[in-house]
């Protein structure tokens, strides 16, 4: 859908509704939520609520003081998919709704908005629960969309209102465009590093250990030198440490809250200078990446995985498995890509390198 296009569907969104719910990820606020939408909001004079969704993917003092400094509007912090939090959200929505109820609004309409992938379509199913009706018996309703009752007056769009990426920086940084195939990946890097500057400046330090800095390219600087990234006469390319670190950002490898991170997965990130090395020479043959690092590669019961996007195709790397199969099909979870070529090696704990698309 083009920009023009998909602002004019969130403008009718926001124009249908009594309550907007501009649904955020936790995990990078000032990156999803959208001033223009709650601009919108405001100029057509509409209740705003804020849902902070994946709340259990940042620490809950964090959340808290996130929600105390931004107490001018009304926000909620939930997980939809673990169905934690939506009890508050439904408080928060018949709060809101009670306030029009009082200016004598007889139903009320709450449509969802924000960016793609923040949970928008899972916190809808959530809302239905068991309530899912037809079309809703109110005049002018537009056609061809559905309501959902959330109680007597207060009713659910079934439709929510996508927020479109205006811009490329922001693409790369959701990774809608991959790091490896960027011109010029520095300036979305550096605009990624002041997002997280401002966000939470700790995760620099804790994945990265860079602790004194000027500016953002210090930083992305620092990166290179730490990852061996140097050019002629000893100097950080910035070029691939950008494309460095917008690929860890863009596969989950390094998030605003490494720590926490870590104690969830069942598996540790790994691999990454074996993988410099693959991407370097090019190699896209399990055979010949076994044959040339077989001996370099971890093998106990602890999973260990890694992957890296090289000319179009993806190289994954998996140990500490029981069989084959299972690292196969561990490496095409994580990736969401299909396996067409792999090489199994060890003995009581085995791992496996495939080369995916």
């Amino acid at each position: 859908m083009k920009q023009k296009k998909a602002w004019r569907v969130v403008r009718e969104a926001i124009k249908e509704g009594d309550i907007i719910v501009e649904v955020v990820d936790a995990r990078d606020p000032i990156g999803t939520r959208n001033l223009k939408v709650e601009r919108l909001v405001q100029e057509e004079g509409k209740r705003l609520l804020i849902v902070m969704n994946k709340a259990d993917l940042v620490p809950k003092e964090w959340a808290e003081e996130y929600k105390r400094k931004h107490k001018d509007i009304p926000m909620v912090f939930i997980s939809a998919r673990e169905r934690k939090g939506t009890g508050m959200l439904r408080k928060e929505i018949k709060k809101l709704a009670k306030e029009l109820f009082q200016e004598g609004k007889e139903k009320v309409k709450v449509v969802l908005v924000g960016y793609p992938n923040v949970g928008k379509s899972t916190i809808i199913n959530v809302l239905k629960g068991k309530h899912a009706v037809g079309t809703a018996p109110i005049p002018g309703y537009t056609k061809g969309k559905q309501l959902i009752k959330l109680s007597k007056k207060i009713w659910l769009v079934d439709s929510p209102g996508v927020v479109p990426i205006d811009d490329f920086d922001e693409l790369v940084i959701r990774g809608g465009f991959p790091a490896d195939k960027i011109e010029d990946p520095v300036k979305p890097a550096l605009k990624l590093i002041k997002r997280i500057l401002e966000t939470r400046k700790e995760a620099i330090t804790e994945k990265y250990g860079v602790e004194e800095f000027e500016n953002e390219e210090q930083i992305l600087e620092a990166i290179g030198r730490k990852k061996g990234l140097l050019g002629k006469g000893g100097k950080v390319n910035l070029e691939e440490a950008a494309r460095y670190f917008l690929r860890e950002w863009q596969t989950g490898r390094f998030t605003l809250f490494e720590k926490e991170g870590k104690k969830k997965e069942p598996f540790i990130w790994n691999f990454e200078e074996i993988l410099d090395e693959i991407e370097k020479e090019h190699l896209l043959d399990p055979r010949r990446i076994l044959w040339k690092y077989g001996e370099k590669l971890t093998l106990d019961n602890k999973k260990r995985v890694g992957f890296r996007e090289i000319e179009g195709f993806t190289v994954g790397i998996a140990t500490g498995f029981k069989k084959c199969d299972s690292a196969i099909k561990f490496l095409e979870e994580i990736t969401k890509k299909k396996v067409i070529a792999s090489e199994c090696f060890g003995g009581k704990w085995k791992g496996v390198i495939a080369v995916m698309e």
